[in-house]
């Protein structure tokens, strides 16, 4: 089976992947991309390369980072291979021949692209990252190098039917605007909500005007298409797999 992924209204070339089309087995089945779970790594690499090659970049730039939930964004001028990635959650770059990859399993990836496709970014969009502006910060800092026309596509993750949360996250989301309050619904059970991360994310896009289109495909709820930390952690598993998202220049 080739590998498998959707595209959005981008002028780059991108591609959000689902978990099919790779090597890897068991848990990590199949298009396992991610270096940080106990997959082998020879089966993470041959999954890259597939990915790599879908994209039309050598395997050695699809680039990835250390991602950790913050709104830093790196501008990559040449590749670094898949040791000493760069520690943020958004990367963006003109320069040719080189893919931006970003690893979720529930968490919003984001593709940007002006509209020539000459300059791209990719953002890792949780929670956590989302709150501290990582997405506005992409946006902003393609425009800063020149990029007009910048629009953005929500790729596959965690949908507001089956993502759960406390007290805590909807109090640490609303202590920086009370008007988020409309991206939760309550929960099925007392003092939990339902998040709409996909609409917090493109809301947050709409306040520095950039246009941001969603795909709507949840990662939990499909199971035989995409990997999710939260199914993981419900039904009790030890292990779990990533997809990867990726984007190019023209």
């Amino acid at each position: 089976m080739p590998v498998e992924f959707l595209t959005g209204a981008l002028r780059a070339p991108h591609g959000f992947f689902t978990r099919n089309g790779g090597v890897s087995p068991g848990p990590y089945a199949s298009l396992n991309c991610s270096l940080s779970g106990a997959d082998a790594p020879e089966n993470v690499f041959k999954n890259r390369a597939l990915v790599a090659n879908a994209m039309g970049v050598a395997p050695k730039n699809l680039l990835g980072l250390r991602q950790v939930h913050e709104a830093t964004v790196h501008w990559v001028t040449d590749g670094w291979g898949s040791g000493n990635l760069p520690e943020a959650d958004a990367m963006i770059t003109a320069r040719r021949g080189l893919a931006l990859g970003i690893i979720t399993a529930d968490c919003a990836p984001v593709l940007f692209s002006d509209d020539a496709g000459t300059c791209v970014g990719a953002a890792h969009a949780g929670w956590r990252g989302a709150v501290a502006g990582v997405l506005e910060a992409t946006g902003m800092a393609m425009r800063a190098k020149g990029a007009l026309g910048v629009r953005a596509v929500i790729g596959p993750c965690i949908q507001q039917t089956s993502y759960e949360v406390g007290a805590d996250m909807r109090e640490a989301v609303l202590a920086r605007n009370a008007a988020h309050e409309a991206f939760f619904v309550p929960g099925k059970s007392p003092d939990k909500w339902q998040f709409d991360l996909p609409a917090y994310c493109a809301a947050r896009l709409a306040k520095i005007d950039l246009p941001v289109t969603i795909l709507a495909r949840d990662t939990l709820a499909e199971e035989q298409n995409y990997f999710s930390y939260r199914r993981r952690v419900l039904l009790g598993q030890a292990a779990n797999g990533h997809q990867i998202s990726a984007i190019r220049v023209n």
